[in-house]
């Protein structure tokens, strides 16, 4: 919808936040003729769907060049809907949502000083109490001579794809105030600004189109001459004998309870071996894991071993590292470290967990003890290389230094400088 120039320019009003909003939307006019105001506008309202893809004050500041871009005459902006429908959105901050409804009221002289302080100035002055939201139903008829009636919708419109959908690699919790951020151009081939946000959002500017990716109409010809020539497929799974994942899942519930007899235990290990999908059918869920660690973790590591690939591993890894940190914990992270590839962020997120743990509890016993184990893993995950000791050095210095009483703690303070 708009080009390269075009979309860094936008993105260059959308970061001077601590501009008043009077001379950004100065600048707007000066830089976009009016017969590209609209184009840019939309692009705006789509990333604005998103609500990860700007920062708040960012957001603040499109939300008013939307308004602002047709002040002169209200009634025929067509951005009035979207705007009615972000300021009762529950979702929404209340600081954005608030900005907007001033935005709709701004056409009264003491609203018009909204447009002398710059977003970040709002943001930090906000005062919820001085501020009431209304409903949706409210809006519409205050301002129901602004929205208009869509003269035309597709049918295949609540079946399009968003024109920007999150990259599946990066995790789902990354922060949005975060530089690392990707998000791919439906139906695009290749990736959009990797771990660069202004990238990101002025590459994604250039990709978009007001329609979405919908699905295409063909006509199904097909059906009109069917073929009635069926090959008939055997099911050999049928009568198959499924007793072992019978006896695997009471056995599982049973290790849910309490520590298994050793040749419980060694059943268990030996089925799985056999049959590799038989750890999908075993009765375990994410839920369930904590139980399973704490009462026998040699089952819980070669579970996770098997189900590492997955789509359901990193819900797996949420629990276990959210999970109370006990010698079985890190028995089985530290398996786990040795046998398969884990991710870098779960790695130190757990080592991050282990470290608060030991310095929240407040039993000195057993804050000693567990500052031994956590000292003890920590030396085996740096010996074997399973951590780069640089990217969390200042946070087990501090550790070290808060416990160098404890004599694993001072060994392990002695290992970091040797590999300084």
């Amino acid at each position: 919808m708009i080009g390269v120039q075009d979309s860094k320019t936008l993105y260059s009003l959308l970061t001077s936040d601590e501009r008043s909003l009077d001379d950004i939307f100065s600048d707007f006019t000066s830089k976009f003729p009016p017969t590209n105001q609209f184009n840019v506008c939309c692009s705006l309202a789509i990333i604005l769907e998103n609500k990860k893809m700007l920062k708040p004050t960012q957001r603040l500041v499109a939300f008013a060049v939307l308004y602002q871009a047709y002040s002169k005459q209200p009634s025929a902006n067509p951005f009035i809907p979207f705007l009615i429908n972000a300021a009762s959105d529950d979702a929404a901050e209340k600081t954005e949502r608030a900005f907007i409804l001033q935005l709709l009221g701004s056409g009264d002289n003491g609203s018009r000083e909204l447009f002398k302080h710059s977003a970040t100035d709002y943001i930090t002055g906000f005062d919820p109490s001085l501020h009431v939201l209304v409903q949706r139903e409210q809006l519409q008829k205050q301002y129901c001579a602004r929205v208009g009636t869509e003269r035309y919708v597709c049918l295949f419109r609540n079946a399009s794809v968003n024109n920007a959908i999150p990259d599946p690699d990066l995790p789902r919790g990354c922060d949005a105030n975060s530089p690392e951020l990707e998000m791919v151009p439906a139906g695009g081939k290749e990736r959009v600004g990797f771990g660069d946000r202004d990238g990101s959002v002025t590459g994604l500017l250039q990709n978009l189109s007001l329609e979405g990716l919908e699905p295409q109409w063909i006509r199904p010809l097909v059906w009109l001459s069917p073929d009635n020539n069926h090959e008939l497929l055997w099911d050999y799974a049928m009568c198959a004998d499924t007793s072992r994942g019978a006896e695997v899942r009471d056995l599982i519930a049973k290790a849910l309870k309490g520590p298994l007899a050793p040749a419980q235990q060694e059943r268990v290990l030996v089925e799985l071996a056999k049959d590799p999908k038989l750890v999908y059918h075993c009765g375990l869920s994410p839920v369930k894991l904590p139980e399973l660690v704490e009462h026998n973790p040699l089952i819980a590591v070669e579970i996770l071993i098997k189900l590492i690939h997955s789509t359901e591993i990193g819900d797996y890894f949420k629990v276990l590292v959210n999970m109370d940190m006990s010698l079985h914990s890190m028995e089985v992270v530290n398996r786990l470290t040795t046998a398969v590839n884990l991710p870098t962020e779960f790695v130190h997120m757990y080592i991050t967990n282990c470290i608060s743990s030991c310095e929240n509890i407040t039993d000195k016993y057993m804050q000693n003890r567990l500052v031994r184990l956590v000292c003890v893993f920590l030396q085996s995950l740096i010996r074997n290389n399973i951590i780069n000791v640089k990217d969390l050095f200042i946070e087990v210095q501090a550790f070290c230094i808060e416990f160098s009483r404890i004599r694993e703690a001072a060994g392990l303070f002695r290992l970091l400088k040797s590999l300084e």
